[in-house]
């Protein structure tokens, strides 16, 4: 498990994603990023 911090990035708030989690996720620049809620979350 991964703790991120959400940062003011201009205009808008992100989170930074380490490269560790993106290799894990295969993610890159531009990729689709989908969130879920869960119950008790």
């Amino acid at each position: 498990m991964f703790a991120l911090k959400l940062m003011q990035i201009g205009n808008s708030v992100g989170v930074i994603l380490p490269k560790e989690v993106l290799a894990r996720l295969k993610l890159e620049k531009g990729s689709p990023v989908f969130i879920t809620e869960t119950p008790g979350a």
